[in-house]
């Protein structure tokens, strides 16, 4: 079986925004998509009352699961992201409606982002962490949502709370308490921690 520290880590995950955050960061990384029916795991974890961290966790691993199945001499990362707030977990919007619908749940209130990466090597779990961040959301009028999904298109759809805090998606907060690479669905620094420990990025 070859090194898996010596070929690029398998990003499980079609997200470019994880791709750049690893590759930004100097990781040799290839990312595959997984095959995982997302939704179906996160109602069934839902119906049995799972807690919001242990939902991100499993979907995470999954992720990694699933694409380390067809690759099990290589080194695969999997990530997921879950919104939680005030006790009810979103989804990614699938149409305008349901964004404009998740913007105003949004807003004004202060809802909590989880964030969570498992590796698999060798077709094995071998590390996992999970990291949150509060972030608030200042009031948003009908006009400024119209007006923000109108620029922002496909976009919306990209994230579980139509944002990305990189780009337009800062102007819809007054306060943010946590992470920024969390924030973007990726506990990155602990995923460099754990790969340096490895060689697969320089220590």
């Amino acid at each position: 079986m070859a090194n898996a520290s010596l070929m690029p880590l398998i990003l499980a995950s079609a997200s470019t925004t994880r791709k750049r955050m690893l590759t930004n960061a100097g990781v040799a990384v290839a990312a595959v998509a997984a095959t995982v029916d997302e939704e179906a795991i996160k109602e069934s974890l839902l119906a049995d009352a799972v807690p919001p961290r242990d939902i991100a966790d499993c979907l995470a691993e999954a992720k990694a699961r699933s694409v380390s199945s067809v690759h099990p001499d290589r080194m695969v990362l999997g990530a997921d992201q879950v919104l939680v707030q005030e006790g009810r977990v979103f989804s990614k919007a699938k149409t305008v409606d349901q964004a404009r619908e998740t913007l105003k749940s949004l807003s004004g209130k202060t809802h909590q982002l989880i964030s969570a990466a498992v590796i698999y090597d060798g077709g094995q779990p071998v590390w996992r962490a999970v990291s949150s961040a509060n972030l608030s959301v200042r009031p948003l009028s009908d006009d400024f949502i119209d007006n923000y999904l109108a620029a922002l298109g496909e976009d919306a759809f990209w994230s579980v709370g139509c944002y990305q805090l990189e780009g337009l998606g800062a102007q819809l907060f007054n306060k943010i308490d946590g992470d920024y690479f969390t924030i973007l669905g990726l506990p990155l620094l602990s995923v460099l921690d754990f790969l340096r420990g490895r060689g697969m990025v320089v220590a």
